[in-house]
Parts: structure tokens; sequence; C-alpha cells
């Protein structure tokens, strides 16, 4: 053997140029995304909601010389309401850890990834029950693997289904319902799958494009291709499992897709499919409502690195959107 051993001229020590951590990033959630926010000074409050039907009436009449015009009204309903629950999160950093922690590691700046990742997830997972489940919207369809029938359609990963014209006709079907197209398709990560290799959507593409070399299937030539504004691919995932529990990840966003209207801005009179209401006057809160506090828990001889946020999501008319449940298999 030959003296000295490995293990006797070097002493294995963490490295202080790298190390691993599985954070996703933003971009990946869409919750604060797809529909306007309202930064709101007050826990709770009302909105106006004016009644499309008055507006959209066709009631003008002849006037006979010396005769009153023809006229009418409009109503406004006054009982809406949001309701901004207040969610939070921490992690301590106790003093005995910190005096002997190795320089790699950054326990504030860990903390602070830690509790804004679950604000993350929250925020995504809370968006997912108000807005892509089904009987939440007025128009409603189901994916099938076979033989769809009355608001079903067949499931896209199926190379005989219609995405394009299932898609066009929910844009049509909103509109003549309320007189605005919708501007948003948000999908989940499998659905994204389905469609960039759907072959009509290849095709359509394909045929379109003027650069040589493969056709690529991406986000705006999708959109371009449905005429909506934007698509939104939900690739942000959850580690269901219980800790120490062998971890089991999956998309968030799941097999299903929905088409809204969403205004640019919010605005007086402004339509639109839904809301964020974000408390923002909640003692320093930004115009998310969120905020990230480090104080000191003396008696627990620890550092504490809390997230918290107040908002609503809220579903404003329920006409100004399309889903589709179980859309791929």
């Amino acid at each position: 053997m030959t003296q000295p051993t490995k293990g006797d001229v070097h002493v294995n020590r963490p490295l202080s140029n790298i190390s691993i951590a599985f954070m996703q990033e933003a971009s990946q959630f869409i919750a604060d995304r797809v529909f306007p926010n309202i930064p709101v000074p007050m826990q709770s409050d009302r909105y106006y909601t004016y009644d499309r039907g008055y507006f959209n009436r066709d009631e003008m009449e002849e006037r006979a010389p010396g005769a009153e015009s023809a006229g009418s009204g409009y109503s406004v309903d006054n009982t809406p309401t949001y309701y901004a629950k207040v969610y939070a999160f921490h992690h301590d950093v106790p003093d005995q850890i910190r005096s002997n922690v190795d320089s790699v590691i950054q326990p504030d700046s860990d903390a602070t990834k830690l509790v804004s990742q679950k604000a993350l997830i929250k925020r995504e997972k809370l968006w997912v029950a108000k807005y892509f489940v089904p009987a939440i919207w007025t128009f409603d369809h189901d994916g099938v693997a076979a033989a769809p029938g009355a608001n079903q359609v067949l499931q896209w990963n199926d190379a005989n289904s219609t995405p394009i014209e299932d898609v066009t006709a929910a844009i049509t079907r909103v509109l003549q319902s309320t007189g605005f197209a919708p501007n948003k398709l948000v999908i989940g990560r499998a659905v994204w799958d389905a469609l960039k290799n759907h072959p009509d959507i290849i095709d359509r593409v394909k045929y379109g494009q003027t650069a040589p070399g493969a056709a690529k299937i991406s986000l705006q030539a999708l959109a371009d291709l449905f005429e909506v504004a934007e698509i939104m691919v939900m690739n942000a995932i959850e580690n269901t499992a219980k800790e120490g529990q062998t971890a089991s990840h999956a998309f968030i966003g799941g097999k299903r897709a929905l088409l809204v209207y969403a205004p640019p801005a919010p605005g007086l009179q402004v339509p639109t499919a839904g809301y964020t209401f974000s408390w923002n006057g909640f003692l320093g809160a930004s115009a998310l409502g969120g905020r990230i506090k480090k104080f000191r828990m003396e008696q627990l001889e620890s550092d504490r690195v809390e997230i918290q946020m107040a908002f609503d999501q809220k579903l404003v008319a329920a006409d100004l959107g399309h889903f589709w449940d179980t859309i791929v298999a």
C-alpha cells in the first residue's frame, strides 16, 4: 500500500463555489399573469357590475316630429364583494446553526428563497382551485378518448382531434354571449406537449413559415394560430408527499385548458373573467399583497424569516371563460 494514502493527504470538505438546489423560477408560475391584479387598501370591499343586457339591446326608434325620443336605463349590481385572506409561512434560523454553518450555506438567503417558493406554490394552487376546475365557467367541455357527445371533444393528444376548430368555436361561443373574444389561453404542460406535436398544428405552422428547416411550434406561433394574444403553460410543479416520504412531483396545472378574456389593464367599466384583489394596505405589503419579514424569536434563540400574502382571486364573469377538463389523456 502506498503511504501516505489519499485519505491521509486530503480531507473532503464542501465546495465553496457550487451547491445544488431545485428552486423553480418565478416565470414557471402563471397565477399573477392571467388576470389583472387590483391593489386594494382594505381587506374587504364591494365593486359594481353593470348588466350588459341593457347595453346590447336594440331600442332606438324612429322619432316622429314633436314626439318623445325612445329611451331606457340600465341596472348596476353593487353586491359583489372580495375578501383578501392572509396566508403565511416561516423558516427559523437557530443561533447554533448560524454559528456553525459552512461558508457555502447562506441561512438568511436560503430562508428567503424557501419561503418565497412556498408562497408561489400556494398562490398557484389557489388559482387552480378557483379557476382551473370543472363546473366553474359557463362554457365547460370534457375531453374524451372516443365518440364525443354533447359538451365533449376528442382529446387533443389524438391525431384525429381538432384543437384548432375546438378553440375557434369556443372563442365564437364566448364572443356571441358577451361581445368580447377571449384573448388568453392557459394550458397544463401535458396539453402543450400534445398540441405542439399535433399534425394539424404542425402542418399549419410548417406551411406558413418562410425560414428553412424544421417547423418550430412556439407559443407565439400557436397563439397566432388560435387567434389569441397569449398562451401560458403551467410548468410549475408540486411535491405532494409528506415530509419524510418519497417525493412525488406533479404538474400543478394537470391536463386542462382555460380560454378567457382579461383586459390589458383594469379600469372603470372594464369587463374581465377574473381579478386578483391584493391587500396592499396591510402594513407595508407590496402591490401583490405580500411582504417578507425577518425578526427575532428570542425564546427560540432564532431569527425568523416569514412571508405573508393577503389576496382574493375572484371569478368576476363566468361567461368570459371556456374550460376543457381532461383535454389530453
